[in-house]
Parts: C-alpha cells; sequence; structure tokens
C-alpha cells in the first residue's frame, strides 16, 4: 500500500505515534546522522513525536540545538559521566548484580518501558554496534528498524555477542543499508541472508549543480574530506605517498579537511616525513564554498559505509580519487568520473599517478560525474526513508 506523505490521517489516524531514533554515532555529529535527521521535520508533519537518543549528546551543537527547537526531546543514555564517584559506583554494582550489559542498556530499557515507542530507529556507525537495543526492543515485541551506516572487513562481530546478534536483524521490521557492498558484506559476517533489507542511500547535502572549475595556475589542490581517524579514513597513506620526492616536486596541494582524534598524530607524522604539500584547515561547513577553491576529492579510506563526501563532490561537478571501500565504486566509474584504487600504498600511489597524468581531464570528468550523480542518486533519501516508516506504522 503506497503511503502518502504530509497527510496526517494515514500515520496517525488522529493519534500521536511516538517514533524513538537511537544514533550510534561516536562524534558530536557526523555523516551518518544526516538521514534520520533530515526525516524528522516530515516525520514531525505526520504527527510523530520524535525522541533521539544518544549516549552522550551535545546540545550546543547547532544540529542538536535546532531540533530541540523543533520539539524533539534529547534523551542521554550515559548517566553515569554525570553522577558523583559515590553514585556512579553503586551503579555500577547495581548493573552488575543485575546482570545488564552496561548501563547504558539499561537506561534504554528504562526508557522503553516508561515511554512504549511505536517504532525505534537504531541508526549504527557499522553494522553491530547499535544491535544491542535491536534485542532489548525484540525483547519487548516494540517494533524497530535499523540502519547501518558501514562495514569492516577486518572488524567483526565479537563472539560472545554473536548469539543475539543475527537475531536481532532477522526480527527488525526493515534493515537499510546505504550501499549493496555493506549489506553483502554484513550477510558474510552473520552467516545469513537478509530477507527484509533495503537500500537507503545518504542525503546530499548540497544542490546538485556544477560549482565553477577553479584555475590551475598556481597548480592543482585535492580535498580530503574526512573525520580524522586513520583506522576508517586512512590519511596516513597521503602523507606517506606526498613525502615521496616526485610528488614533492609537483605542482600538487592536499588540505586535509576535518577533524578526530588522530588530529596531534598525523600532525606529528608530516612533521617527520617534512610533508610541506599538506594542509590541515579543520572542519568546514559550507561545502559549496570549498568546492570554489579544490578541484578533486581524494580519499584513501580503509572502510566506508557511502561516503557523503563522494556524493558531494561529484554533486559539485568534481572528480573522486578513492578507494574501493563500502560503497563509492557502486557510484564512481572508475577512469570514466573518478579513480579507484585500494586502500595500500601502493595501490593508492598507483591510483594517484593515474588521476595526476590525466589532471587535465578532471573538470571534463567532473561534469560526468555530476550528471552520473544526478541521475543515479535520489535527490532526497530521507523521503524513501519516511514512506518506508510511515508503511511500517500503518501496518501495525
Amino acid at each position: 500500500m503506497e503511503i502518502s506523505l504530509h497527510t496526517t490521517t494515514t500515520l496517525t489516524r488522529g493519534l500521536s505515534k511516538k517514533i524513538a531514533i537511537v544514533t550510534n554515532c561516536c562524534d558530536d555529529w557526523g555523516g551518518s546522522e544526516e538521514l534520520w535527521a533530515l526525516s524528522i521535520p516530515h516525520l514531525q508533519l505526520e504527527g510523530a513525536d520524535i525522541t533521539v537518543l544518544k549516549d552522550k549528546i551535545n546540545r550546543s551543537h547547532p544540529r542538536y540545538a535546532a531540533l530541540s527547537a523543533k520539539g524533539v526531546r534529547l534523551v542521554e543514555l550515559d548517566i553515569l559521566r554525570k553522577s558523583s564517584r559515590a553514585v556512579r559506583g553503586i551503579l555500577k554494582v547495581w548493573n552488575k548484580l543485575n546482570r545488564v550489559q552496561n548501563h547504558l542498556q539499561s537506561r534504554f530499557e528504562k526508557f522503553l518501558s516508561s515511554q512504549h515507542p511505536d517504532l525505534v530507529v537504531i541508526s549504527q556507525g557499522i553494522n553491530f554496534d547499535g544491535l544491542i537495543y535491536a534485542h532489548s526492543c525484540a525483547m519487548r515485541s516494540i517494533p524497530y528498524v535499523i540502519v547501518s551506516q558501514e562495514a569492516v572487513e577486518f572488524y567483526w562481530p565479537p563472539e560472545e555477542k554473536r548469539e543475539f546478534m543475527p537475531n536481532a536483524f532477522l526480527n527488525a521490521k526493515k534493515c537499510f543499508f546505504v550501499s549493496n557492498s555493506n549489506q553483502q558484506l554484513t550477510e558474510e559476517q552473520f552467516g545469513l541472508r537478509f530477507r527484509n533489507a533495503q537500500l537507503i542511500r545518504n542525503p546530499v547535502r548540497i544542490p546538485i549543480q556544477q560549482i565553477p572549475y577553479p584555475k590551475t595556475d598556481d597548480g592543482f589542490r585535492l580535498a580530503c574530506v574526512a573525520r580524522l581517524f586513520v583506522i576508517d579514513k586512512g590519511q596516513d597513506i597521503l602523507l606517506r605517498i606526498m613525502s615521496q620526492q616526485k610528488w614533492r616536486k609537483r605542482r600538487l596541494t592536499i588540505a586535509l579537511v576535518g577533524k578526530g582524534v588522530d588530529e596531534n598524530g598525523l600532525k606529528a607524522m608530516a612533521n617527520l616525513l617534512e610533508v610541506r604539500r599538506v594542509e590541515f584547515i579543520g572542519e568546514v561547513q559550507d561545502m559549496q564554498k570549498l568546492w570554489r577553491h579544490y578541484h578533486a576529492l581524494v580519499l584513501p579510506s580503509r572502510s566506508e559505509g557511502l561516503p557523503l563526501v563522494v556524493l558531494e563532490a561529484m554533486a559539485a561537478g568534481r572528480t573522486v580519487i578513492a578507494t574501493k571501500a563500502g560503497g563509492t565504486q557502486e557510484i564512481v566509474d572508475d577512469s570514466e568520473t573518478g579513480f579507484i584504487g585500494e586502500a595500500t600504498l601502493e595501490s593508492f600511489e598507483a591510483t594517484m599517478e593515474r588521476a595526476w597524468n590525466r589532471r587535465d581531464e578532471w573538470e571534463q570528468m567532473g561534469k560526468k560525474a555530476l550528471t552520473q550523480i544526478s541521475r543515479n542518486v535520489p535527490s532526497n533519501p530521507e523521503i524513501d526513508f519516511v514512506k518506508a516508516l510511515t508503511q511500517i506504522l500503518y501496518e501495525e
């Protein structure tokens, strides 16, 4: 049955539905937050009452402040960090005696018991970090969906938790994956085939329109837009490449755009290797403005979901130099709209070499990338997400 949006009768029939969104993003905000965050206004128009739960919430962050101003309730699950030392000790003993896996789960289960949400959306940073919450919902017969933003080849679910994890997926009303490769890897890691899976793309945060290509009189500039977290994003590979003598001589500069736990380590590494053509410019909020100054995206990721920065670069009319991690190769055609390699020093250096040798074609390749993304990536995937959630609520 097709469910229309912006008609409260289809969702609520005069009664408000309660939707809880649990996010497992380890940062204050990340690309994995965009899908559920952009769906909230549409769900509210449908009459939904929204609560967002997270271990720690930076209420001063602009996005969370905006959600609160729109009537979204914010609930922190990590109550231990705000308690006194004595209270923390008591709570830890209480958790142990009651065999609760951790206080986050205990807090979440109390929320479920008191609020009885009609639907729980569990947004996972990787493909199993929120399954304990799914298990809690399943044990209480509370409908839930799972969104998996990333799957990592070298990071498998822990053996001691595998007993409940497959059923947490199988009992979900829907399992959303942002790329086909993430679904495939998840199936392999858990040894199951999904019958309740759906592909959902992340929203593109900038308009899909050509941003004027910068001049190259002063050389070429690449932007590496990613959290400074080398296990996932691989910026250390770039530093090793740019320390090579042949790259030192080239009129090429790379900007590391973002913040993260490895910032100081990467700066120390750049200093040790005497890398001079890599800049640390911090976080940038205006991506349209950024792409006015850079000629291409470079992203040596070891693991990904479907990188928002790849979608944004293509939407701005920029070619992409990236790895096969996650769903990037599902939307980037090697040697046509970008250059794809492996997340190793040898492979990615060869990929960058291929790209450098065709640098005079970057502008035209970027235009092809824009055409490709405009045809193959939905402009508002959050609407598809809301329709799926509405369908579940209506059927309940």
